[in-house]
């Protein structure tokens, strides 16, 4: 199983901050965001991984990551999203490097505080249709939002509503079959300009092919000047984060 991690975009919520650098590499507490869900990954046994840049200093990430030995790998892939047209548009770059297989996206402004390696573990399993993973949040209009019907299943997901329907957001970690590249070039640029990761899933969803898992545990985004300075506090007191059994590179 592959992983790709999208730390494209210009961050332009927390500008002047992101100005000149990209906003994946600001620090978050003792590390690099970008190690966070790079560790999320490598800690559930993914080890294939494609790293798409864009955005300001894109190449600072080459310079800061290397191969990717500090994280127990032999190599690391990159590769460059030219414009910020959405994360279903930066998916569209990875096909050579996934191929057939299922892969697990990781948006790279995500804090996760705990292991998604059992939900990783079932979608290897039976590597059929996506399942994406949910989180309790005090502000869900911020996200995509599923809404439930009365057997508790996904009846639709809606990006940035402005009465969310549930607390729950869908959070930026996704994991897509082969059937995510008959439904990429379906897609269509939303009002903001994006391709919308949200029509993917709910293209899953009216295949009947959309799982999901709610984390018990805590999770955050680090987009604005909010999150982050709570992504900040979250690595700093979580046991889980705050010391990444990460090496060093030579």
């Amino acid at each position: 199983m592959k992983g790709v991690i999208l730390v494209g975009g210009l961050g332009t919520r927390l500008e002047p901050m992101t100005r000149i650098t990209n906003k994946h590499l600001l620090p978050v507490w003792r590390y690099p965001m970008v190690y966070y869900p790079l560790y999320t990954l490598v800690e559930a046994g993914i080890k294939d991984i494609l790293i798409v840049t864009g955005g300001n200093n894109p190449g600072g990430f080459l310079e800061l990551l290397h191969d990717g030995r500090e994280f127990g790998l032999e190599h690391l892939y990159y590769t460059y999203q030219s414009a910020p047209r959405g994360i279903a548009d930066a998916l569209r770059l990875v096909n050579h490097f996934i191929n057939e297989e299922p892969f697990v996206v990781v948006l790279g402004d995500n804090i996760v505080n705990g292991s998604i390696s059992p939900y990783v573990e079932t979608f290897r399993e039976e590597p059929l249709g996506a399942r994406i993973l949910l989180a309790e949040v005090p502000d869900p209009h911020r996200f995509g939002v599923p809404a439930f019907d009365e057997d508790a299943e996904i009846a639709e997901i809606i990006e940035k509503p402005a009465d969310p329907p549930t607390s729950y957001a869908v959070i930026g970690i996704y994991m897509y079959d082969r059937q995510i590249w008959e439904i990429l070039p379906t897609l269509e640029l939303s009002d903001r300009g994006q391709y919308e990761i949200t029509d993917v899933n709910n293209a899953y969803l009216e295949r009947g092919a959309l799982d999901y898992d709610i984390l018990p545990f805590e999770w955050t985004d680090a987009g604005t000047p909010e999150s982050l300075r709570h992504a900040v506090e979250l690595a700093r007191t979580s046991p889980f984060l705050s010391e990444l059994p990460i090496g060093t590179q030579d």
